[in-house]
C-alpha cells in the first residue's frame, strides 16, 4: 500500500482518472459509510470511485457524539444484534484497525433507586462486558464496578450528593468522527480508489433502465465530467432520497432526519475523571471528556429544514444545560460553553413517529439495475454497512469477487502506531517538541506523524503552535491542505481540526493565521484569503445568532444568512 497524499494535484488526476475509463464501482457521499464503502471495494481488487459534493465527513459524520459503542441503551430495547455486531466493531477497532484513532472512555451511571436499580442496570452493564468479550474482540477494556455513593463521589466531586445513591462504572470508546473519516479516505485511496471531494453529483446516466454512472459537476472548478461506472453505490445519508430522485423514481425506503446538538465546555468546569451517563425522559445524556473539554449531548428531535447546516437553537441548548445542571454542584451557564454544533442522524422512517425509536438498523435495496442504496445504522458498525453495500453491488457485476477483507485492513497511521508511542520520549527530544505535543500528533495521525515532523525540519516555524487555537500546531494546518485533501478554510477548521469548537472565539482569531498557511499549497491569491477569512467570520456569526433564536425555523434561518463559500 502506498501513502496517499490528497492535495489539489491529485484530486484533479482522480476527477481525471474517474472520466477516463468504466469503474466496477462508484460511490456517492463521503461520510463514514460511503468512505467504508470506497475502502472495501478497493480492497476486494474493484476499479472505484468516490465522489462528495462538500467535504469528506461534512455532513452528519463529523457531528456525531464522537462514541464508537455498543448502544448500551439498545440491550434495554431487547436488540441484542445490533449490540452484539457494535461490540465487535468497536473492538475491532481499537484493537487492529485504528488504535491511533479509537481510545477507551469511561462512563459514570448514577444510580437513584437502592437495591432494585442496581440489580436492573447491573444486569444490563454485565452483559454488555460479556458480550464485549464474546465477540473476540472486547478484552482491550476494563470490566465494569460497582461503586458506593462515596466512592463515586469520589471519581466524580461534579455529581450533587442527593442526585445519586451509588453508581456504574463501565467502558466505551471514542475518536475524532471527522478525522477518522478523513482517514479512511486516505486509506481507500492509498489501495488505488480514485476520490474527489467538491465533486457534486447532479444526474445518473441511464441506459434504458440501467444506472450506468453519474455526471459530476466540478464544484471547484466549474467543469463537469461523465464517471461512467457498473455499479454505483448511494451513500449519502440523511441526502438519500435527495439523490434517489435524481434517478426520477421513489426508493424502496424514506430516510429522515433526526437533529441533535452537542454543547463543548472546558474540562474545568466540571470536576470528574470519568465521564457520565444520565437517563432523561426521551433518551439518555452523555457527558464526555474531550480533551481538554467536555461534550455534552444530546438532542434528539425530528428535522425538516436544510440539511446542510442544521441549527442548534436556543432552546436546544437550554434543554442540554437544564438536564445536565439538575445533577451538578456548581451548575454551568451560558457563558461557560465555548462551541455549539447540530447533527443531523439518518433514520429509516417508517416504524415510529419519535425519532427516538426510529431504526438505527441499516439497509441496503438494488432500487434500480446499477444502483444500490445504503442508508441507516450507527457509525459504529459503518464497516458492516459498507461491506453489505459492496456484497450488493457485487451481484451486479459480471466477474468473480474476493470476499470483504477489510477486518484486517488496518487504517492509514495504525501500522507503527504502537512502536512510535514507545518511542515519543525519544521523538520529542530529537525534534525539539514537548512530549506532550508528540502524543497529540500520535494520537491523530498515527504512523503519519512523521510527515508532519518532516514539514517542521524543513520549516521550523511550523513546530509552533497556531496563535489563538495553542492545542494544534502550524503544521497540521499545512499538511490538512497539502496531504488531506482540505480545500477551505472552513474545511481545517471544522474538520481536521476542531478548533471551530474548542476555543470561546471560534476559531476567528487563528482564522487568517491559517488562511496564510494554506494560501500557498492551494494557490490562493491575497483575494482568495480574504475571501476565505471573511466567510468564516461570517459563519461563525451565523451560527452565534441561529444560538440566540428560539426555535428550529427562526434558527434555521439565521444561520442561513451566510451562504456557502463555494455555492452547492
Amino acid at each position: 500500500m502506498r501513502t496517499a497524499t490528497l492535495g489539489p494535484a491529485e484530486r484533479t488526476a482522480a476527477l481525471a482518472a474517474m472520466a477516463e475509463r468504466e469503474l466496477d464501482v462508484l460511490v456517492v457521499g463521503a461520510g463514514v459509510v460511503g468512505a467504508g464503502t470506497v475502502l472495501d471495494a478497493a480492497t476486494r481488487g474493484l476499479s472505484t470511485g468516490l465522489v462528495e459534493a462538500r467535504d469528506w465527513a461534512s455532513g452528519t459524520s463529523s457531528r456525531s457524539s464522537k462514541l464508537i459503542h455498543g448502544g448500551l441503551r439498545y440491550l434495554e430495547m431487547l436488540d441484542f444484534a445490533l449490540v452484539r455486531e457494535a461490540l465487535k466493531e468497536r473492538g475491532l477497532l481499537l484493537e487492529r484497525l485504528a488504535p491511533h484513532l479509537v481510545k477507551p472512555v469511561p462512563f459514570l451511571y448514577p444510580l437513584q433507586h437502592k437495591g432494585w436499580e442496581r440489580l436492573y442496570a447491573g444486569a444490563g452493564v454485565a452483559l454488555y462486558d460479556a458480550m464485549s468479550v464474546s465477540s473476540g474482540h472486547g478484552r482491550g477494556l476494563p470490566v465494569h464496578r460497582h461503586l458506593s455513593r462515596r466512592r463515586a463521589l469520589r471519581v466524580a466531586p461534579a455529581l450533587k450528593k442527593d442526585a445519586l445513591v451509588g453508581a456504574l462504572q463501565y467502558y466505551d470508546a471514542q475518536m475524532d468522527d471527522a478525522r477518522f473519516v478523513a482517514t479512511l479516505v486516505r486509506t481507500a485511496a492509498g489501495y488505488g480508489a480514485h476520490v474527489a471531494n467538491r465533486a457534486r453529483v447532479i444526474g445518473f446516466l441511464r441506459e434504458g433502465e440501467r444506472v450506468v454512472g453519474a455526471r459530476v459537476q466540478d464544484v471547484e472548478g466549474g467543469g463537469e465530467y461523465e464517471v461512467r461506472a457498473k455499479q454505483v453505490v448511494n451513500a449519502t445519508g440523511v441526502w438519500t432520497d435527495d439523490t434517489q430522485a435524481l434517478i426520477g423514481e421513489r426508493g424502496q425506503f424514506h430516510v429522515r432526519a433526526s437533529k441533535g446538538i452537542h454543547l463543548v465546555v472546558p474540562k474545568d468546569r466540571i470536576h470528574s475523571s470519568t465521564g457520565l451517563i444520565l437517563r432523561t425522559e426521551k433518551s439518555v445524556l452523555f457527558v464526555i471528556p474531550w480533551g481538554r473539554h467536555w461534550i455534552i449531548g444530546t438532542t434528539d428531535t425530528d428535522w425538516d429544514l436544510d440539511k446542510a447546516h442544521p441549527a442548534a437553537s436556543s432552546a436546544d441548548i437550554d434543554y442540554l444545560l437544564e438536564h445536565v445542571n439538575s445533577v451538578l454542584n456548581t451548575p454551568l451557564s451560558r457563558d461557560d460553553v465555548q462551541g455549539v454544533y447540530a447533527g443531523l442522524r439518518p433514520l429509516l422512517a417508517g416504524e415510529s413517529d419519535a425519532t427516538s425509536k426510529l431504526s438505527r438498523e441499516h439497509t441496503v435495496a438494488h432500487p434500480a439495475p446499477g444502483l444500490v442504496v445504503v442508508a441507516g445504522g450507527k457509525y459504529t458498525t459503518y464497516r458492516v454497512m459498507a461491506k453489505d453495500a459492496v456484497d450488493e453491488a457485487v451481484h451486479g457485476l459480471d466477474q468473480r469477487v474476493a470476499d470483504c477483507v477489510t477486518e484486517d485492513i488496518p487504517l492509514l497511521g495504525a501500522e507503527g502506531y504502537r512502536a512510535l508511542w514507545n518511542a515519543r520520549a525519544r521523538i520529542a527530544a530529537r525534534t525539539g517538541l514537548h512530549v506532550a505535543r508528540v502524543e497529540h500528533l500520535l494520537n491523530r495521525y498515527g504512523a503519519m506523524t512523521e510527515e508532519l515532523l518532516d514539514l517542521v525540519e524543513g520549516d521550523s516555524s511550523l513546530g509552533d503552535p497556531l496563535a489563538g487555537a495553542e492545542d494544534y500546531l502550524r503544521a497540521e494546518v499545512v499538511y490538512a491542505a497539502s496531504h488531506e485533501g482540505a480545500r477551505h478554510l472552513d474545511d481545517v477548521l471544522t474538520r481536521r481540526t476542531r478548533i471551530s469548537i474548542e476555543t470561546f472565539d471560534r476559531g476567528t482569531r487563528c482564522a487568517r493565521e491559517c488562511a496564510d498557511l494554506m494560501a500557498p499549497v492551494l494557490g490562493w491569491d491575497t483575494g482568495q484569503v480574504e475571501r476565505e477569512v471573511e466567510h468564516y467570520r461570517k459563519r461563525v456569526e451565523a451560527e452565534r445568532e441561529s444560538q440566540r433564536q428560539p426555535d428550529d425555523l427562526t434558527a434555521d434561518a439565521a444561520r442561513l444568512g451566510a451562504p456557502d463559500i463555494v455555492p452547492i
